[in-house]
């Protein structure tokens, strides 16, 4: 029997399956959703894995398996499943091809006893998180193309496990992605070439490639081949929403053990107008319509209307699984040399004591650049709103947490004087987002003015803005005064009194582009509001007394935006250099 340490934490989230290239591969398989009246959690993992033949002399190269469970509770604040529960893998499928071994540091309680192993755990967070990480080897005597399955269950009290399996094949092709020397400091309008180079270490041919081509908002691609499909730049609808456009080539030919190939035809990469900080991922797998499907992730892709991509062979088959997942990608980051002007919007409104006004305060980004730290996941900007004289806050944006004169941040609590919102992690060229925030007035102070201010996300100026003058803005109740009106980038609907008629025009944009969190677009106005709007000018004085930092995004945020747009998953290496 074989006793595998329990690590200190139990569980990681998808983003470790990401940085292993797993559900980049496109490998990641769960099984069947059941029917039941109990809670449904879903075991997964690769679809397929593939052992490196058992070594003349030497050891054995073992290859990952790294079992998941997903569970769907809806709500994201969720405890989950908090009770008692054991994971069972069936090993009697691959005996004779390979043998399981213990990982050096799997995740759980483990036991691997003969055909069999057990994983004991407590609990099952809410989403995608893994279960156990094991090793595979090929077993003593096994032929190149012997072939078996792993048979995964689950089991606890008031919970229905859907199985899984993986087959487990001995042999196979490895792909291997040439990392390109890339010029990575940039002025909007450059371009290089990529001439995308790939080797099969592995012991069989693929069966055909697939590129995938991922590139963030800032980054074009110019050329467009009819063997491979796009689905549009990246802001377009319906991926607004989100950084990344993506370009899948398929290839047909045997790519045979070996071998280097490399594009026969020119691509390039090139800095356009909204570039800053941009990433360019770019990988292969053998092809198969289980590999489209899993890039494609169900969006909507368009035909490229040029000549075939094709590959040619540098140097000098069956089907099966890569034999290293890891090297199948590479990734190039690129800084350009460009800025975002982002502009505090303010606004002004009307009432007397006991009416509640609706005050839409915000921020939009005039370009020319998009910034993004989709690396990290972390939040672009800090927004504040101190709130006007005479004033108590009665509604706020679910994203903003009112900051105590204690220096402390209180998510949920109403009445405070500054407001503190943390952006997403990426915000558009010509993203605006307007938030609102009501406002009962206890006493009517002429002139009483709130301040607007837009800034980094530990509250420091913004590296990007070339003109910090119009990062704060004004929202002015009850102006009666000269120059009352000045109250910086004003939108339209910034303002509402409690007892008008008709509905505030304009409105936020959505907050996925540009935004504060969930929640924070779209949220309702005062009954009955009407907005006006303000003067265009610049918003005078400087920004207010620094007290705290606003806690960041998870870094789950990354990954949620990316499967938006596909299964394949960037890295998250390091933090951005400007995050």
């Amino acid at each position: 029997m074989t006793r595998i340490s329990p690590r200190t934490v139990l569980r990681r989230t998808a983003g470790h399956l990401a940085a292993a290239g797993l559900l980049a591969a496109g490998s990641l398989a769960v099984g069947a959703p059941a029917h039941a009246a109990d809670p449904v959690l879903t075991l997964g993992g690769p679809a397929e894995t593939a052992v490196h033949p058992y070594p003349a002399t030497g050891s054995p190269e073992a290859s990952a398996l790294e079992i998941t469970v997903h569970n769907p509770d809806p709500d994201p604040d969720g405890a989950g499943y908090e009770g008692e529960v054991t994971y069972t893998l069936d090993l009697a499928g691959i005996e004779g091809v390979a043998v399981l071994t213990p990982a050096e540091d799997t995740g759980s309680d483990c036991e691997i006893d003969g055909p069999r192993a057990a994983c004991h755990d407590h609990g099952v967070y809410t989403g995608l998180s893994a279960v156990a990480d094991f090793g595979l080897v090929a077993a003593e005597g096994s032929e190149e193309g012997a072939t078996g399955t792993v048979e995964v269950t689950g089991s606890a009290d008031g919970v229905t496990f859907t199985p899984f399996s993986t087959r487990v094949t001995v042999g196979g092709p490895d792909l291997v992605m040439k990392r390109l020397p890339f010029e990575q400091n940039l002025r909007p309008g450059d371009a290089q070439p990529a001439p995308i180079t790939f080797r099969n270490q592995g012991t069989r041919a693929a069966d055909g490639v697939l590129l995938t081509l991922r590139y963030s908002r800032g980054l074009e691609i110019p050329e467009r081949y009819a063997n491979c499909v796009y689905n549009g730049e990246a802001g377009e609808a319906p991926f607004d929403a989100f950084a990344w456009s993506t370009a899948l080539c398929s290839v047909e030919g045997s790519f045979e053990p070996g071998a280097t190939y490399t594009l026969g035809v020119p691509l390039s990469v090139k800095a356009g107008e909204h570039a800053y900080y941009d990433t360019f991922v770019y990988r292969v797998a053998e092809d198969g319509p289980a590999q489209r499907s899993a890039q494609r992730a169900g969006a909507a892709f368009r035909e490229g209307t040029g000549p075939e991509l094709t590959l040619t062979k540098a140097t000098a088959s069956a089907r099966g699984a890569d034999l290293d997942p890891w090297d199948n990608q590479q990734e190039a980051d690129f800084r350009t040399e460009n800025t975002a002007d982002f502009v505090a919007v303010g606004g002004t409104g009307e009432g007397a004591v006991g009416d509640t006004v609706t005050a839409r305060v915000g921020y939009r980004n005039d370009g020319p650049a998009w910034i993004g730290d989709i690396r990290s996941g972390e939040p672009v900007a800090t927004f504040e709103f101190a709130v006007p004289e005479g004033t108590e806050v009665t509604g706020k944006p679910p994203s903003c947490q009112a900051v105590t004169p204690e220096d402390r941040r209180r998510e949920g609590r109403l009445g405070a004087a500054r407001y503190l919102c943390s952006s997403s992690m990426t915000v558009r060229d010509g993203a605006e987002t307007i938030l609102p925030f009501e406002l009962k007035i206890t006493d009517v102070v002429p002139d009483a003015a709130g301040t607007v201010l837009i800034r980094g996300p530990w509250e420091e100026e913004l590296p990007f803005d070339p003109e910090p003058a119009n990062n704060t803005a004004r929202w002015v109740l009850n102006g009666d005064m000269p120059g009352s009106g000045d109250t910086g980038g004003t939108t339209e609907g910034s303002t509402g009194t409690a007892g008008s008629a008709g509905g505030a025009p304009g409105g936020p944009t959505d907050g996925a582009s540009g935004g504060f969190g969930p929640g924070t677009a779209g949220a309702p106005s005062a009954p009955g509001s009407t907005g006006t709007s303000g003067s265009a000018a610049s918003a005078p004085g400087g920004s207010l007394a620094s007290t705290g930092t606003v806690a960041p995004a998870a870094a789950g945020a990354a990954v949620a935006a990316l499967a938006a747009g596909g299964v394949l998953y960037v890295t998250t290496r390091r933090r951005s250099a400007h995050g």
